[in-house]
């Protein structure tokens, strides 16, 4: 029997891992479709817009990220968007514009770009490829551009098979 002790060569490399899920908003987004507030779910009348959302109770999303779109094929104007992100913004409401999963990804990408790029001065970094949670193209190049010019390499995938992305020249 082989009394060896088992070394973790990936551990032992100086390798920062980093698994872009960690950076997903920890906050519940609610979702705000404003067909809702249309006539037939498909025109917006202005009178009766107001109206309806003057009479609606906005207090479900206090202090809550809510994702605001229209979920009809119609022409909203601008407007509408302005107002209905005044009322939300009365119950402290921080609205983006999407659906939750836009939104979601809206604000991972926030986070994102809020790392302290410094941190990874010259290390060696690997960018997981699987994640538990749906991330698209734009997080995996926001991490590229704020790290590329830091780090001493950047790869992407797992140890056991990453993929060099860039490499600091000598």
């Amino acid at each position: 029997m082989n009394n060896e002790e088992i070394i973790n060569k990936v551990a032992n490399s100086g390798l920062i891992n980093i698994d872009l899920s960690n950076y997903a908003p920890k906050e519940e987004i609610l979702e705000l479709d404003i067909k809702q507030f249309l006539f037939k779910g498909l025109i917006l009348k202005e009178k009766d817009f107001r109206s309806k959302l003057k009479n609606y109770d906005f207090k479900k999303y206090k202090k809550k990220h809510v994702a605001l779109h229209c979920g009809t094929n119609t022409i909203i104007p601008m407007w509408a968007y302005m107002l209905i992100t005044m009322y939300l913004s009365q119950v402290d409401a921080i609205v983006n514009f999407g659906n939750k999963q836009s939104v979601f990804q809206t604000l991972m990408l926030e986070n994102i770009n809020s790392i302290e790029a410094d941190d990874f001065l010259e290390k060696r970094v690997l960018v997981n490829g699987c994640s538990t949670i749906e991330l698209n193209e734009s997080l995996y190049i926001a991490i590229t551009k704020k790290l590329q010019n830091k780090v001493k390499s950047l790869m992407f995938g797992e140890a056991c098979s990453a993929v060099p992305i860039y490499k600091r020249r000598k």
